[in-house]
């Protein structure tokens, strides 16, 4: 079984990846959904590429690890043999390469069986607050109509930088999950991905005012309320922004988790 290896790996790689992308929408955990079709191809080359690499290897005979011929050995190479055979303690190989190379299958398993889940409340604790460089100034008009659906970045944006202060005596809908504060405060969150998870940056907003109990942390909600303006635009202090609750409600997480900045 050595030596189907090789094509075993191509093969369980590829089936993880078109698993995540065709019939389902597992991959936006971890990319932006515009690389879907670079993923179908992705995984598509690596099963045909699986599948020729095992036929190549089942019609090419199986070299005898000992290296045996009808001819006679002299003394000393059959000595160099046997050693090179028994090598050192734990390092064997046979015709498909070292048997450790088996330990990686166990990421493309993971990712068949088992897909990993979206970022959540511990990638934001983990990351201090980051936000866009940009300067006070005026922003785009809101549409009408309360309330107002608006993404957590959106909604830090004008909450902190806009010098026209357009959220003032609008209502708006946000969804997220919750993360919790030190000081117990909590917040919804969501985070953003440019590309794929690897570059997720958090937004968050702080909610007062709301009667329930508090969430678990990573609880998906939409919470509607009004802006509470803190501290001067632009610096510091009107960071994370304020949020007035009305309602909170439990939701489904997305099947897109993040936000596109």
């Amino acid at each position: 079984m050595r030596r189907y290896g090789p094509a075993a790996l191509l093969l369980l790689t590829g089936g993880a990846v078109l698993r995540i992308t065709l019939g389902s929408e597992l991959y936006l955990r971890y990319v932006q959904a515009g690389l879907r079709p670079y993923l179908i191809v992705s995984g598509v080359a690596l099963v045909l590429l699986g599948l020729v690499t095992a036929v190549l290897r089942h019609r090419t005979p199986e070299h005898d690890d000992h290296h045996e011929s009808h001819e006679p050995h002299e003394p000393h190479e059959s000595h160099l043999d046997d050693e090179q055979e028994v090598g050192h303690e734990g390092h064997s190989h046979g015709p498909a390469g070292p048997r450790v190379a088996w330990l990686l299958t166990l990421p493309a398993l993971a990712l068949l069986l088992f897909p990993p889940p979206a970022l959540g409340s511990y990638s934001a604790g983990r990351e201090a607050a980051q936000r866009a460089a940009q300067g006070v100034g005026a922003f785009p008009a809101l549409p009408a109509g309360n309330p107002l659906t608006l993404t957590v970045g959106e909604f830090s944006s004008r909450a902190i930088y806009d010098s026209e202060r357009s959220l003032t005596g609008r209502t708006v809908r946000l969804t997220g999950f919750v993360t919790h504060g030190d000081d117990g405060a909590w917040y919804v969150t969501r985070l953003t991905v440019t590309c794929c998870a690897a570059d997720a940056t958090t937004g968050k907003v702080e909610i007062r005012g709301a009667d329930d109990d508090v969430l678990p942390a990573d609880t998906w909600v939409t919470v509607t309320g009004t802006w509470l303006p803190k501290g001067e635009l632009g610096s510091d202090a009107a960071w994370p922004p304020l949020l007035t609750a009305t309602t909170v409600t439990r939701v489904k997480q997305p099947a897109d988790p993040y936000e596109k900045p």
